[in-house]
C-alpha cells in the first residue's frame, strides 16, 4: 500500500504519513533518519520528528488509485454473453 508523504517538521524530509486511529485528520510520520549526513558514526540515529503526530493537511498528497482490471472470471463471462 503507498502512503501519502508529507514534510516532516523538524528536519524538512518528505516521510509517508499514515493515519492515527480515532483521531480524525491527525497523522503519525514514519521512523527516520535526518536527510543531513550522519554525524554519529555508524549508528542509525532517528530524526526528532520520527513517529510524531501531525495533522493531515488538505494539500498534502493523496494516496493514488489503483486501476481495476478484469479478473479471469470477468472476461471469461464476457465471452460467453457475447454469444
Amino acid at each position: 500500500m503507498k502512503l501519502p508523504r508529507t514534510l516532516c517538521p523538524r528536519c524538512s524530509r518528505e516521510v509517508a504519513l499514515t493515519p492515527v486511529s480515532g483521531a480524525i485528520g491527525v497523522g503519525q510520520l514514519y521512523r527516520h533518519d535526518e536527510s543531513h549526513e550522519r554525524t554519529f558514526g555508524p549508528a542509525l540515529v532517528s530524526c526528532p520528528g520520527s513517529l510524531q503526530r501531525v495533522p493531515i493537511r488538505p494539500h498534502d498528497p493523496v494516496q493514488m488509485e489503483l486501476t481495476v482490471t478484469p479478473t479471469f472470471a470477468a472476461l471469461q463471462a464476457s465471452l460467453f454473453d457475447a454469444a
